[in-house]
């Protein structure tokens, strides 16, 4: 597994080997021992990750930007198995050098990238293809009452979602979700 540190330090990407041959191909897409000794060397928090989520979205389907305050806070481990999405990571730790920047990245099920969302940051996507499952695998269980998001097109933020000639399809809590300046954090 190859590691790759984003512009936030924090946020890493994580392209597993891809085995190829004439039959198909063969991928480990999880080790938690390899995964822990990763994050070790790299001096950052190497939670348990507890929980597995997935989804199913149309193309254009976007979501986000959610994120679990404390103290369920998450950290997410983000892959596709069918698709692609532009997945993005946004800095809301208010304290933070990086507060408000964001990175992206195409995840897709014929890369193999995966993405490491720390706590403290919001987490969101839009779906390029039909059907594109994701899967997320989290450090704490979900608890209702302390999920927030902030507004996926809030401009102090200013993601450059990859939407022309797309129609975006965006939930009415998404819609309605806080700017940063405002959000719980």
């Amino acid at each position: 597994m190859k590691v790759v540190r984003t512009e936030l330090p924090e946020v890493l990407i994580l392209e597993p080997k891809i085995f190829e041959d004439e039959r198909g191909w063969f991928v480990e897409s999880f080790n938690e021992r390899l995964f822990q000794r990763a994050l070790k060397e790299l001096e950052l928090p190497a939670p348990r990750l507890v929980q597995d989520n997935r989804s199913c979205s149309k193309k254009g389907v976007l979501r986000g930007l959610h994120y679990q305050r404390a103290p369920h806070a998450q950290d997410k481990l983000v892959s596709v198995t069918k698709g692609a999405i532009f997945d993005v990571a946004v800095d809301i730790r208010k304290e933070s050098a990086t507060f408000g920047k964001w990175v992206a990245v195409e995840l897709s099920a014929i890369n193999g990238r995966m993405l490491w969302v720390p706590a403290g940051f919001a987490h969101g996507f839009l779906a390029l293809e039909d059907d594109t499952q994701v899967l997320y695998k989290v450090s704490d269980y979900y608890a209702r009452d302390f999920e927030a998001s902030v507004n996926w097109a809030d401009p102090q933020i200013g993601v450059a979602w990859p939407n022309e000639g797309m129609e975006l399809i965006v939930s009415e809590k998404d819609k309605e979700a806080p700017f940063l300046v405002d959000a719980l954090l």
